[in-house]
């Protein structure tokens, strides 16, 4: 199994026709998702190497019956194209968009809670489930499919030490990014309940970063709630307080939110913590190898 995107991921992208809608939708189509329409206001009728554009989301899905979105449009037209979806019926969301305002965001986050809709970002790199769909600019290639679940703030880091694991013979359930901006959709409590469910998924990977508050909730609900091992590493150890670093959420306020205090708040809860992206992968490998 896998979380999120799989085999039954009916896609359209908001912005396929624009130059990185374009590679990266048609990216994910080769991977084997199945990119059902694209959405550009003025363009409908025409189409991107034979997947049909339309002129609303509305108008897409029930053409269509797309029940998951990608969404490259620009940060100041983002947050409509988020909502557009939302009331068309698409189930997921995935904003790759960065740079939307926190101001658009907060009304989006206020809204969706409302429905039934997941949003995944902004501001991340997607969802991969290998062997199944790809659905954002992860680079499918790197991944094989496996028993690792993992879910991190950085798109580089998902690489890196998802590569990682790959390179030592294991491969994912799935990976989410789920974006660093300081008002998102899916977190990491999110993904990770979705991992706990999914029975093929035997480690957890997350992968932090500094800023906010949002890893040290976790350490709470998986210390309560999650019974299958997860290995944690946090980006920022040495960042300077009351500097953005990278993402627009990655901010030291005082002595909170600090990659030393996150990481132990989850050491407290029985949650390893890698120092470097290696140790990460090194301690995934173990803790994989003690189960088999």
């Amino acid at each position: 199994m896998s979380i999120l995107v799989d085999n039954d991921t009916k896609l359209v992208v908001a912005g396929l026709t624009g130059r990185e809608g374009t590679f990266h939708g048609l990216n994910n189509k080769n991977y084997g998702t199945d990119l059902v329409a694209g959405v550009t206001p003025g363009k409908g009728g025409q189409d991107v190497e034979g997947t049909p554009i339309f002129d609303t989301m509305h108008a897409a899905v029930g053409e269509t019956g797309a029940n998951t979105a990608m969404v490259f449009v620009p940060p100041p037209f983002a947050a409509d194209s988020i909502l557009e979806a939302a009331d068309a019926g698409i189930d997921l969301i995935v904003a790759i968009t960065e740079g939307i305002p926190v101001h658009d965001m907060l009304s989006v986050y206020t809204h969706l809670k409302r429905g039934s809709t997941r949003l995944v970002g902004p501001n991340c790199p997607g969802i991969l489930s290998p062997g199944k769909a790809n659905v954002g600019i992860i680079p499918a290639h790197f991944f094989k499919e496996g028993n690792v679940g993992l879910v991190s703030r950085s798109g580089t880091l998902t690489y890196q030490i998802g590569n990682e694991i790959a390179q030592s013979g294991f491969g994912n359930s799935s990976i989410g990014g789920i974006g660093g901006d300081p008002v998102g959709g899916t977190s990491f409590i999110d993904a990770i309940s979705l991992f706990e469910a999914d029975p093929e998924t035997e480690l957890i990977v997350m992968c932090g970063e500094i800023g906010g508050d949002e890893e040290e909730r976790t350490a709470d609900y998986i210390a309560e709630n999650v019974s299958k091992p997860v290995i944690a590493y946090i980006a920022g150890f040495t960042a300077p307080p009351g500097k953005t670093m990278g993402h627009a959420g990655a901010i030291v306020s005082g002595s909170k939110g600090t990659a030393a205090a996150k990481a132990e708040a989850l050491e407290a809860k029985g949650v390893r913590v890698g120092r470097n992206p290696t140790e990460v992968a090194e301690i995934a490998v173990e803790a994989i190898g003690s189960k088999a």
